[in-house]
């Protein structure tokens, strides 16, 4: 049986909490007790969440009470920095147990006691900066759903933490029954670590009905050349207007915003099929293989190669190791 224990602060944000359904799931498909979870922090007793939820916790008295400790991350890691007492807590924890996490924030906490150091991790998109800053001995991936370096894990925001938590059961007790959880709890795809924490659709966020269907129509004919003609008829504007209408409302220019749907969909295509990069380039409406490459390289750094080789390896393994 694993023991699982979840370290929490005053002040930690509740979403963390949701992973505690795939553990607890895991136990109610095998119909075994696969895991036992507790909560705890340095000193035990009564906690508020950051919605002003009260919650009983244990104190930590030996790292023994688990087996994988799970540290939540609060709304605001650098303006209300992790106390010394719950960083020397995290060091003594993480040297002896066989895995620890940081969900969200709680990346910061796991930084602070070193145990980041020369490591790859990540944490919520908002605050991957300031971790990059204060810890540039990490290597911050700020678009990864979570990674596994080692016996150390961390995860992006929010819903993150479920995948996370996905992950770990997977790698316990293998693919089919992480699988079964995810189904179980409604999830419409199980996310591997590897995947990025951005859609390029919620970063446009346009404030009104006319341009969002410019967007939908661009990412239905993402294989055709889509002119600002194009695009500006749909919009019932003349292109001038529609330029500037859709920079005022996106803060891209239309050419921008295309070419970051084309990527989005072309990491989709190469993450979750076994099309060729020339077929990935032609349906997501790049000129052939060079150029997917040139925007992949401007884009996110890296080749498209390199994300089809990471993505299988996921695949294999469960993890992003």
């Amino acid at each position: 049986m694993h023991r699982v224990g979840y370290l929490l602060c005053e002040g930690f944000q509740v979403m963390a909490l949701a992973s505690q359904s795939v553990f607890e799931f895991a136990n109610v498909l095998t119909g075994k007790r696969l895991y036992a979870l507790g909560n705890y922090s340095v000193a035990g007793g009564g906690l508020v969440s950051s919605l002003g939820m009260q919650l009983q916790t244990q104190a930590v008295d030996t790292p023994g009470h688990a087996d994988t400790w799970l540290v939540a991350g609060t709304l605001s890691p650098i303006a209300s920095p992790a106390d010394m007492a719950s960083v020397d807590l995290v060091r003594r924890l993480g040297e002896q147990a066989r895995r620890t996490a940081g969900i969200c924030t709680g990346a910061f906490t796991l930084a602070a006691a070193g145990l980041l150091d020369g490591r790859r991790a990540t944490t919520h998109w908002a605050y991957a900066r300031e971790l990059r800053q204060i810890h540039p001995a990490i290597q911050v991936e700020d678009d990864r759903i979570f990674i596994a370096d080692g016996n150390i894990w961390t995860s992006a925001g929010m819903t993150a933490c479920i995948d996370m938590a996905l992950g770990m059961l997977e790698q316990d007790h293998g693919h089919e029954l992480a699988r079964a959880v995810a189904h179980r709890l409604v999830m419409h795809q199980r996310r591997s670590g590897g995947q990025s924490q951005h859609s390029q659709l919620l970063d446009l966020a346009p404030r009104t009905d006319r341009m969002q269907s410019v967007l939908d129509y661009a990412r239905q004919h993402l294989q055709r050349p889509l002119s600002v003609e194009e695009l500006a008829e749909v919009a019932h504007l003349s292109p001038r207007q529609f330029s500037r209408v859709f920079s005022a409302e996106t803060g891209q220019s239309p050419a921008r915003a295309i070419e970051g749907l084309r990527l989005e969909a072309a990491r989709l295509m190469i993450e979750q099929s076994r099309h060729s990069l020339e077929v990935v380039a032609r349906e997501t409406g790049f000129r052939d293989r060079r150029h997917l490459r040139e925007a992949f390289v401007r884009g996110f750094g890296i080749p498209p190669q390199a994300i089809r080789r990471d993505a299988r390896r996921v695949g294999r393994e469960g993890v992003v190791a």
